[in-house]
């Protein structure tokens, strides 16, 4: 079995774990970024990146993790297009596996992100940033003078919902319940927004189109009845899964199944933790790469501290 020692080790390759890379690579740690079978996270499904500072002409979402990629490559860290299988951190040095291969590091930042939770539909996945879309502050601006379907009735759909209007034409709210679950500020707001209409207890059936988003049959849960409702594009927002599986019985979770952390503190001395998994307020790609840099340096601090 193949056996390495690192200073860190990084789990996972979005916006935050690249970041990391980049600044662990400066800092001439010996760096593993273990980055899973595609890199870039959810940014890599965003055609369009306009609210990252330096690019004011925008970039596509996969150019610019090519562009973060090269730059932790170029800072020396390695990198591994795979995905970890399992870990062991009871006791130092912590142990990360990859298939046959286990590498030892004295310090581990994950940065594993969280995952929309979506439909389940094949439809849905075809046209994945081709008119279905999961980050209204990603992608709104897309829909100028436009119309959009949106999924889901909680907070976050709502405010979404809220943004799309700042561009779109028109916004329909499809939500499975007879009332959201979200806060009566952002209830009223919807309800006497012009461009907004909702659709209750309704589920989306088919997202339709062949290469881009043209239009959604839903399903009425009272009548069974079912329509079709033109749109040039479909917002999903029913939530998101934290991508912690791997770390179940290794750190202190909470019960939606984020890492317990104090900013980018664990519960463990030397595991950090950045990106989605410790801010489900933002959700940015700017401030996932803040909370990466943020990470690099206590590590950084941490194994001066400890083992220098």
């Amino acid at each position: 079995m193949k056996q390495h020692l690192y200073d860190l080790i990084i789990i996972g390759g979005g916006p935050a774990g690249l970041t990391a890379g980049i600044y662990a690579g400066r800092s001439k740690l010996k760096t593993l970024l273990v980055a899973g079978n595609v890199p870039g996270g959810q940014i890599y499904l965003t055609y369009q990146v306009d609210n990252y500072p330096g690019f004011p002409e925008s970039i596509t979402g996969p150019d610019l993790v090519d562009r973060m990629v090269s730059q932790v490559k170029r800072f020396g860290a390695d990198f591994q297009e795979q995905e970890a299988t399992k870990v062991d951190f009871s006791n130092q040095p912590y142990k990360v596996y990859i298939g046959d291969e286990v590498h030892e590091t004295r310090s581990v930042i994950v940065a594993t992100g969280s995952s929309n939770r979506l439909l389940g539909l094949e439809s849905e996945t075809r046209l994945m940033g081709r008119g279905v879309f999961v980050c209204a502050t990603c992608d709104a601006a897309l829909y100028e003078e436009l119309k959009v379907v949106a999924v889901g009735g909680g907070e976050s759909a709502l405010q979404e919902a809220l943004d799309i209007t700042k561009f779109a034409n028109e916004v329909v709210i499809v939500h499975r319940n007879s009332g959201f679950s979200a806060t009566k500020y952002l209830i009223d707001e919807v309800a006497k927004n012009p461009k907004i209409t909702s659709m209750m207890r309704h589920t989306v059936e088919e997202i339709l189109g062949q290469n881009y988003v043209e239009g959604v049959r839903v399903r009425d849960r009272d009548t069974g009845e079912e329509s079709v409702i033109k749109t040039d594009g479909v917002l999903i927002a029913i939530g998101w899964i934290p991508n912690t599986g791997l770390f179940r019985d290794q750190l202190e979770l909470t019960d939606q199944g984020y890492i317990v952390a104090d900013s980018v503190f664990t519960s463990k001395p030397g595991i950090f933790v950045a990106g989605d998994l410790n801010d489900t307020e933002y959700r940015q790609l700017v401030t996932a790469c803040s909370s990466g840099c943020k990470a690099a340096i206590e590590a950084e601090k941490y194994l001066i501290q400890t083992h220098r």
